[in-house]
């Protein structure tokens, strides 16, 4: 078995890694939008909350020494489907964040999901990755 490389930094360090890679894979839990300290910031801003999580996701790679460009698989859960998928305005609005973390159009196998709750109430969005080096 191939030795585990875990990263573990942010607000919830004690216990949840950030990421743990195994081999060529890195996998990380799910970014939210939180400071420091745990507590949520953007409320009622999915796109905002969307980019602050996607800042969280690149910190965490290049902690492996990885890139964006290394994400292979994503999965966005959403507390409200309406939000991305209510018109074309809301869908470019997160997908262009989307666009904007990965440097352009982001070649992932990718599913969004919609969830009852994540755990905060005012979050809206989480976004976990997969990642091959």
């Amino acid at each position: 078995m191939a030795k585990k490389e875990v990263v573990a930094f942010g607000p919830f360090k004690d216990f949840i890694a950030d990421g743990v890679r195994v081999g060529d894979t890195i996998h990380l839990s799910g970014a939210v939008s939180v400071d420091e300290r745990g507590q949520t910031l953007h409320a009622g801003d999915i796109v905002k909350q969307a980019q602050h999580a996607y800042a969280h996701i690149a910190k965490v790679l290049e902690k492996f020494g990885a890139t964006m460009d290394d994400i292979t698989d994503e999965t966005l859960f959403v507390t409200d489907m309406s939000a991305i998928m209510g018109s074309k305005d809301k869908m470019g609005a997160v997908f262009g964040a989307r666009a904007e973390a990965y440097g352009g159009d982001p070649q992932v196998a990718q599913s969004l999901i919609e969830v009852a709750g994540l755990v905060s109430p005012e979050l809206m969005i989480e976004i976990k990755v997969v990642a091959h080096v």
